[in-house]
């Protein structure tokens, strides 16, 4: 996804962008007047539905609407052609290189929330562009070209969203956030933005789907639209026919960087209750349990024999964390957490980080085909940089090092577990220290994979140790054989693999049957 954000298969660009705000008029939402009197209308919010023009909704918002412009210092490493010479010294620097700063700007947009200037956007929009940026100023634009200086009040780079703050002479005019879980695939919504920094700009569409998942990120819960939305849309509003903020436009799917009818905002019932934190400097903490997942795919739910897209699947757990002491274990499939059902739509992630640290909560999982209910105290969510320590490891098939390939691969195998698609044989303490294993690891190692096959698709490959087969240890082939077998039997389409790879944490592999 890209944050306008732009996504095409989920690569990702920023939307830096402008969109307009609503004003409040105190009109009721779809207030009449008799047709004589047309003439003399003033402030109009047209009534839900198909209306004639956006017009007039469009006048009361756009005064909210704001341009954000950032101006940025950069570093640049920068090679001295004389180095090692004389005249080093006279282009700045020892050695092979020098440094030397550049300015930079971003563009996007944001909108007025109160009288006295606070405006809303995304994180990203006020953000440094590049490693080793520095922003040296923030800069809002009104709509009659009136620029202030404005001052960062907070951010939230895990929801991005960002608060800013200027200061004028007179009151100005603002918008409200909406009730978003009143939104319905269908309704009409307007986006008021500065793509491609064109200034401003008005798109109307529709609700294309509520809570869209596109990652399943913690705040990956998106209202999808069709309005228009590019690049420079970042941060503006999307609002509903009551003239209200509904969602904050955050990225767009796009195969050319250019709006192709998926655009993506932060829901307000999500961006709400955080700007209001940012303003009052409250610390935004979320809920964590310490656990590696993945969605419940076609396969594995088909190794398991459980329903699809239900739930989400356990890799690894953290030694030492929330979901370690609860008792979950690596293999579990968490269908429900406090009463709430875990869905595509209301991800796991999602509904633990909006649980209060400290709080007790019960998880009911699927372990060996059994539903059971563990209890855990929600722990606090580390920062981004503590996350990005957290190394649980690529499951096989989704390190960069997976080649299928590489020479001790054979194209043809003599395959011990033919309906499995590759061979193996029983790991030997000898075989365990090749391959760099604990002492005492048992299983089966893998000798050869066809790459046709779908364990060989998936990344399996020579010296891969298979440790256990749906959830029963591997000692050779046999084991393995038996479990597919069984599979067969009972109408299951897949088997569940636990694989150790050198150097990784033990990962969990469905491979189809053939």
């Amino acid at each position: 996804m890209k944050p306008v954000r732009y996504a095409y298969g989920l690569t990702t660009a920023l939307l830096v962008g402008g969109a307009t705000a609503t004003l409040v008029t105190g009109l009721p939402a779809g207030a009449q007047v008799a047709q004589n009197e047309a003439s003399q209308m003033t402030n109009v919010v047209p009534r839900a539905g198909a209306p004639g023009s956006f017009a007039d909704l469009t006048a009361q918002l756009a005064p909210a609407v704001v341009n954000i412009s950032t101006r940025q210092r950069v570093q640049v490493q920068t090679q001295n052609p004389f180095a090692g010479t004389p005249f080093e010294g006279l282009f700045g620097g020892q050695g092979g290189g020098g440094g030397q700063t550049r300015e930079a700007q971003s563009l996007g947009s944001g909108f007025i929330i109160s009288a006295d200037g606070y405006i809303v956007t995304n994180n990203h929009v006020i953000s440094p562009d590049a490693r080793g940026a520095q922003v040296e100023s923030i800069t809002v634009t009104m709509p009659d070209g009136t620029d202030y200086p404005a001052k960062l009040v907070g951010k939230d780079p895990d929801s991005d969203l960002a608060v800013l703050k200027i200061s004028a002479s007179k009151s100005l005019p603002f918008v409200k956030f909406g009730d978003s879980s009143k939104a319905r695939v269908g309704d009409w919504v307007v986006a008021i933005g500065n793509p491609f920094a064109l200034g401003g700009t008005v798109t109307a569409g529709i609700i294309s789907a509520v809570y869209r998942n596109t990652g399943g990120g913690a705040y990956d819960r998106y209202i999808q639209t069709d309005a228009s939305i590019n690049r420079g849309n970042s941060g503006g509003p999307l609002f509903d026919m009551n003239g209200q903020v509904v969602g904050i436009n955050n990225a767009i799917f796009s195969p050319t960087g250019g709006s192709v009818g998926i655009g993506f905002a932060i829901p307000a019932e999500t961006a709400a209750p955080i700007v209001q934190k940012l303003i009052k400097g409250v610390a935004i903490e979320r809920g964590y349990l310490g656990i590696q997942i993945q969605p419940v795919t076609e396969d594995l739910a088909a190794s398991l024999g459980i329903a699809r897209n239900r739930g989400e699947f356990v890799q690894a757990v953290t030694p030492g964390g929330a979901a370690a002491a609860a008792g979950l274990q690596a293999g579990d499939v968490v269908v429900r957490i406090d009463g709430k059902e875990v869905t595509r739509e209301q991800t796991l992630s999602f509904i633990v980080a909006n649980e209060r640290p400290g709080t007790r909560i019960p998880i009911e999982v699927i372990r060996n085909g059994k539903r059971v209910t563990l209890n855990a105290t929600v722990g606090k969510r580390p920062t981004q940089e503590q996350l990005a320590q957290e190394d649980f490891g690529a499951p096989p098939g989704q390190g960069q090092d997976d080649d299928l390939t590489q020479p001790q691969q054979d194209p043809n195998p003599a395959l011990s577990n033919q309906s499995l698609g590759f061979a193996s044989i029983p790991l030997t303490a000898t075989i365990a220290r090749q391959l760099g294993a604990a002492d005492g690891t048992r299983g089966a190692v893998v000798t050869a994979v066809d790459p046709s096959s779908d364990a060989g698709q998936k990344g399996l490959r020579r010296g891969d140790i298979i440790l256990s087969v749906n959830y029963q240890d591997v000692t050779g082939p046999q084991d393995l054989d038996a479990a597919a077998r069984t599979a067969k039997s009972t109408n299951r389409d897949a088997v569940l693999l636990r694989v150790q790879r050198r150097g990784q944490p033990a990962a969990y592999l469905p491979i189809r049957i053939r």
